[in-house]
């Protein structure tokens, strides 16, 4: 099925990770193996963070009554391709760093760092990762059993390998490719600024 997808291509020559990760939403229900597990959050866990502290924290479920409940956090519009993904998990940042108690304002870049790191990693396993920000924090943390003074929800993730996208509603299915990305140069400014 993805390889009937257009490829993304690059501007400039990049590693070709960076084009093969994208976001669907129809996934295969066949199992992640514990393994794959295992291999997605040791490559999370190799990520930067400001003064190595790691302040992520990947909540997961693979059983079907734990991913019933994760699901009934998301938004309808999510549940109805997110139910088939094998693997559901939301993404926490600790707001305070660990050591000294101190507000830690990078935490969410932190965990951002690992997510990429998990999502890319997935890719080289033939998985697909894809992070929501459609979900009930309320509802996801009463699940987790989370103190929300002690994490901020980032989002919620499905991974699983790729599936049908003729089993997706139909305006999910009009939308289901890679898509692309602005210019370079509307994301990065050089300095100093001239004209």
């Amino acid at each position: 099925m993805v390889e009937k997808l257009e490829p993304r291509v690059a501007d400039v020559d990049v590693d070709a990770m960076f084009l093969d990760r994208w976001s669907p939403r129809s996934f295969d229900p066949p199992p992640v193996t514990e393994e794959q597990i295992a291999t997605l959050f040791e490559a999370a866990r190799w990520s930067p963070s400001c003064y190595n502290d790691q302040p992520w924290l990947f909540c997961y479920a693979v059983d079907s009554s734990e991913r019933q409940r994760f699901l009934s956090a998301l938004v309808e519009k999510n549940r109805l391709w997110a139910k088939r993904a094998p693997l559901l998990m939301f993404l926490l940042a600790r707001k305070r760093f660990k050591r000294s108690g101190k507000p830690n304002r990078h935490a969410p870049f932190d965990a951002g760092s690992a997510w990429m790191a998990l999502a890319l990693q997935a890719r080289s396993l033939g998985l697909f990762a894809h992070a929501m920000a459609g979900f009930n924090v309320e509802r996801a943390a009463k699940i987790l059993e989370v103190d929300r003074d002690e994490f901020e929800i980032m989002a919620a993730i499905a991974v699983g390998r790729i599936g049908d996208p003729d089993l997706l509603p139909d305006d999910l299915k009009r939308i289901e490719a890679p898509n692309q990305r602005k210019p370079a140069n509307e994301v990065s400014r050089r300095y100093p600024i001239t004209g």
